[in-house]
């Protein structure tokens, strides 16, 4: 334990919340870019599991539209929320049906995804250029919607292993940025060396 500084105040707790719960967040960031990796080592079988996840999500989000569509049939919204029902099975029973198919449409939702953000994050760059570092933002929105147009280019054979290797890189950085951070806060505990105070006082 750390002792108690000059002025007699007790010491800034290194990572509050951590000291006594790094280990599950060690073995959970481990855990996670373990799942990461795999993902990306196998993008295909990734993106198929993503498109039969979201497919079994869509349907259960459809029950629920129709359980609450007959407790509520004297409600104006009725046939919208029976309509919501019906959109929402059959989306998800056709993704459960033909993965593949919906692994294509995701495909083309991420193209989609890297070109609009990728114009947004170069125009925000473009509009700070008298802050540091707005060259960074610029060459990073040029290089999404370069990724998107490459993609585009590729499909629909990219739809094969995009989907799955983006995701699987987002779980890597995911899991290793908490494994940092539980190791750190191991250090500190073991060390038992306070974090700066602060406060000011």
């Amino acid at each position: 334990m750390a002792e108690s500084d000059a002025t007699g105040s007790e010491p800034t707790v290194p990572m509050p919340g951590l000291e006594a719960s790094w280990r599950a967040l060690e073995i959970a960031g481990a855990v996670i870019a373990l799942l990461g990796v795999l993902g990306i080592l196998f993008p295909f079988v990734t993106g198929l599991s993503i498109s039969l996840l979201l497919g079994g999500l869509l349907v259960v989000g459809g029950l629920v539209h129709i359980a609450h569509a007959f407790r509520a049939r004297g409600w104006k919204g009725f046939a919208g929320q029976a309509l919501l029902a019906v959109v929402y099975t059959l989306a998800g029973l056709s993704l459960l049906a033909n993965p593949v198919l919906g692994l294509t449409t995701l495909t083309l939702l991420l193209i989609v995804y890297f070109v609009l953000s990728g114009l947004v994050e170069a125009v925000i760059g473009l509009q700070i250029r008298d802050s540091s570092g707005w060259a960074w933002a610029v060459a990073s929105g040029v290089l999404s919607v370069v990724l998107g147009g490459l993609l585009w280019l590729g499909f629909p054979g990219t739809a094969a292993w995009a989907l799955g290797l983006v995701f699987g890189i987002n779980l890597l950085s995911t899991g290793l940025s908490m494994f940092v951070i539980a190791r750190n806060a191991h250090k500190l505990v073991a060390t038992g060396e306070p974090t700066p105070d602060t406060t000011g006082v």
